[in-house]
């Protein structure tokens, strides 16, 4: 069917704007700060076969168009028969979905003059699932069911009534039933929302047509992605690093080995060599190797371009089970994430020779933070709060790498800001700000990370959970290593601690933590950066004098003159 190109336009651009509708709306009733503020989330129009239509433009690229395979499971269990309007759907199973528990899809089935036409959905992290996890950042379960409730495509409603039983199940066994459930509510109501945006589409143009749109637009986000692939020589690249620790064996690195393969105007992905899987939560089902695989190739094809299924279908994987990237069940899968953007990074990596005007320099690296909790001294409300750090990222070939920034993993996601943190936990924040010298040396220099100090007002458990403390973010091309994460907690008696991947440290009142966060590492050659650049640096004060000297050489005219 031939598509008049002004109506291509004109639905192209409204399943996009279907999808961030839903986003908007799951983001302003939402009840925790993990999806109102820190936007720890994902919203999207999935068709019968549960390929992604449309998907929002901020959240995490992590969920990149990975909504589908839940909806594929609910269509498996029910059958397209199986929906009717009103129904909701609650999965996170670690099997089918891959990821930490407290990633919850929901998904709706859409409906047009009676007929079955397609699923709106989205993933939101939940504050809480239960098991015996506090926050993120816990190292201390060894397989799924300490993890929390799976739920898997289970109606929450059923024609419009909700399921009593299964609500019941979540309020008894929630640590945070008002802000889960509120959650669950915002999220459905988002769903609904998109079931009624991508009614209006139907009813304006008619099935077919907006069929044969969305079929049109995978086909040139297909071409548009082919067509950079093939530029790109093709041939066989490896590429290595490693993960720090599993988290409890702290002096064993893990493996991190990708082959990426160019064969005309496909590229596959292997992950045949990587780490097998370990016996704490830093593994994660296919989907996060997907997820990996997936960002790193969009950044490199087109980055800018809307998310839809063809945006992926010239690209391959390999992802053999048994492995950190495909654990079997019933691994723990907790801290599912943490591994993903030193993953990203080495795929970049792999290509850095076949395309060097295209990939930067390592990152910080993680997608680390920490989780305060606890019991308030004067009511005795438990209280959970959770916040990620943004650190440096690799200096690139068209210039220095952006300070202060979250993962590439966490795309357009946000910290809490520091006046809500401080109004509703009992905490000050300190000191916030850049982390001088921690960008690494180069033509471009690595941005720099950042420096956050909390002071406990009353005692309080802390999960920490950083990567790259061993392993700094690395330089390309000649370019430095950026500085390594960083934690130290601060005692009130004096005494110092570092801390790497820790689980419930007890922390007392007058306490203080500081989270030093990486920078990015450096591109190309410290000898070619312009005198100019570097005296914007030390003027600014981000590099210090002793920095500008050892790393490029650089000699002030006070000194020259001495």
């Amino acid at each position: 069917m031939n598509v008049h190109p002004v109506t291509l336009e004109v639905v192209r651009n409204s399943l996009v704007a279907y999808s961030e509708d839903m986003a908007t709306a799951l983001c302003k009733s939402a009840y925790n700060m993990m999806i109102y503020e820190v936007r720890d989330y994902c919203c999207g129009l999935i068709d019968l076969e549960g390929r992604m239509i449309s998907q929002n433009k901020g959240g995490l690229p992590i969920f990149l168009a990975d909504l589908g395979a839940a909806v594929i499971d609910g269509i498996e269990r029910y059958g397209l028969d199986g929906f009717a309007p009103g129904d909701a759907i609650i999965m996170n199973h670690a099997e089918i979905c891959g990821q930490h528990l407290n990633n919850i899809c929901i998904y709706t089935p859409c409906f047009h003059d009676g007929e079955l036409v397609a699923f709106a959905a989205n993933r939101a992290h939940w504050v809480d699932i239960g098991g015996t996890r506090v926050g993120f950042g816990s190292y201390a379960t060894n397989e799924i069911f300490q993890e929390g409730l799976q739920l898997r495509s289970i109606k929450i409603y059923e024609a419009g009534k909700r399921n009593e039983a299964v609500w019941q199940i979540l309020t008894d066994n929630l640590r945070f039933p008002e802000s889960s459930l509120g959650d669950l509510r915002a999220q459905i109501a988002s769903c609904h929302l998109g079931e009624r945006r991508l009614g209006e589409a139907f009813g304006r143009y008619g099935v077919d047509t907006v069929n044969a749109c969305i079929a049109e637009i995978w086909d040139q986000s297909e071409a548009e992605a082919r067509d950079v692939v093939a530029g790109i020589p093709d041939g066989v690249y490896r590429a290595e690093s490693v993960l720090d620790n599993d988290g409890r064996t702290l002096d064993k690195p893990l493996d991190v080995k990708v082959t990426v393969t160019v064969a005309g105007d496909e590229m596959t992905v292997d992950y045949s060599d990587m780490n097998p899987q370990v016996p704490t939560p830093l593994n994660s089902g296919f989907s996060g190797g997907l997820a990996a695989a997936r960002v790193a190739f969009k950044c490199l094809t087109m980055p800018d371009a809307p998310v839809n299924e063809g945006c992926f279908r010239s690209l391959k994987l390999i992802s053999p089970e048994g492995t950190m990237l495909n654990a079997k069940p019933p691994a723990a899968i907790g801290l599912w994430s943490i591994m993903l953007p030193t993953v990203i990074d080495t795929i970049l990596k792999a290509l850095a020779a076949a395309m060097p005007d295209n990939v930067p320099a390592a990152h910080k690296g993680d997608m680390g933070g920490v989780s305060f909790y606890g019991y308030r001294e004067g009511d005795g409300r438990r209280f959970l709060l959770m916040n990620i750090f943004g650190g440096g990222w690799g200096g690139r070939p068209t210039g220095d790498g952006e300070s202060a920034a979250v993962s590439i993993c966490q795309g357009d996601v946000r910290n809490v800001p520091i006046e809500v943190q401080e109004t509703n936990f009992p905490f000050i924040v300190e000191e916030f700000g850049l982390r001088a010298d921690s960008g690494g040396s180069g033509r471009y220099r690595g941005g720099f990370g950042t420096v956050i100090t909390y002071r406990c007002l009353q005692k309080t458990s802390a999960n920490i959970n950083l990567e790259r403390i061993v392993e700094p973010p690395w330089g390309i091309l000649g370019g430095g290593d950026g500085d390594s994460n960083v934690a130290i907690i601060h005692r009130v008696d004096g005494s110092e601690e570092r801390a790497m991947k820790e689980t419930n440290i007890q922390l007392n009142a007058g306490d203080r933590v500081t989270f030093l966060t990486a920078g990015g590492g450096g591109y190309g050659d410290a000898g070619d950066r312009d005198r100019a650049e570097i005296e914007t640096d030390l003027r600014e004060g981000l590099i210090s004098p002793d920095a500008a000297r050892r790393q490029y050489g650089y000699v002030s005219p006070r000194e020259a003159a001495e």
